[in-house]
């Protein structure tokens, strides 16, 4: 068995591999690209509407992956009654009794709805295992288990994707300073993203296992590579509109309607509170 330090360099190789293969993209490139990419999400929209489908999409990753910005960019455009985020706060005293997918079950998608789960049911896979909120026993019994839970969900009609951002360790480490340093990003670092950042290792297992696990033909994992944000936001978009197969449906001709007339309507002379105009 190799140990911490050889385990230490071999996972850096692999889990850097990529980083610094392309320079970063411009930011004039990048939402030039992401304006062609919100335009077939749209289209994507659209098409689950008419067609009913039902799509859910988990997103997965260290701290500071960059899943919340990849979610952002994705539901910019689109509606969020269709586009419907997901990101649960930790379990209550009576979901600790439930079996453990369950209080995710209500938030799968019905027809017409796209599901981002920002953090998933992987939860009892990654940070509780990691941070000793379940045992050893109760992760590899549930992570056992979870491949048919897949297929019945899949077996419903819905279309699941799952997605890993893979961020290397001097990446992460930037990020993570930064947050805190911006008070605009404070917020996102929490008392558990401090305790969670020395235990790079351990989430290297926990993830290695989760992946044996459930990397089945009819749910796989999709790993990004995200040290750079734009381009791991690109190609993720990219990815997944070539994995659901919509098409743009009709639309009818939009022209605005013309506007009543007055009919004798006169601007009221009551005093209105305008906010200061500051800026």
């Amino acid at each position: 068995m190799k140990d911490d330090k050889a385990e230490g360099e071999s996972k850096g190789a692999h889990e850097g591999a990529g980083a610094g293969a392309h320079r970063r993209l411009s930011r004039k490139q990048y939402e030039k690209e992401l304006a062609r990419l919100h335009v077939e999400l749209v289209k994507l929209q659209e098409w689950a509407v008419y067609t009913g489908a039902k799509i859910c999409i988990l997103f997965e990753g260290r701290d500071g992956a960059g899943k919340g910005g990849t979610i952002k960019a994705i539901t910019e455009r689109v509606s969020p009654r269709i586009f419907r985020v997901v990101a649960l706060p930790a379990p209550t005293e009576r979901e600790k009794t439930q079996m453990y997918v369950q209080r995710y079950l209500p938030h799968l998608p019905a027809a017409g709805e796209i599901i981002l789960f920002d953090r998933s049911w992987y939860n009892r896979a990654g940070v509780e295992r990691v941070m000793g909120f379940c045992t050893e026993e109760q992760s590899k019994h549930f992570l056992k288990g979870l491949p048919l839970v897949e297929r019945a969900i899949i077996d419903s009609g819905v279309i699941l994707l799952k997605y890993w951002l893979e961020v290397g360790q001097e990446e992460q480490t930037r990020r993570l300073e930064e947050r805190i340093q911006d008070e605009r990003k404070i917020w996102k670092l929490s008392p558990m993203d401090l305790r969670s950042y020395s235990r790079w290792y351990d989430y290297s297992r926990a993830r290695d296992d989760m992946f044996d696990a459930t990397d089945t033909d009819h749910a796989p994992w999709y790993v990004v590579r995200s040290d750079d944000k734009r381009r791991a936001r690109l190609n993720l978009i990219s990815h997944l509109l070539t994995n659901i197969p919509y098409k743009a449906v009709p639309r009818e001709k939009v022209k605005l309607p013309k506007r009543q007339k007055p009919e004798g309507y006169r601007e009221s002379d009551r005093p209105l509170r305008y906010v200061p105009e500051r800026f």
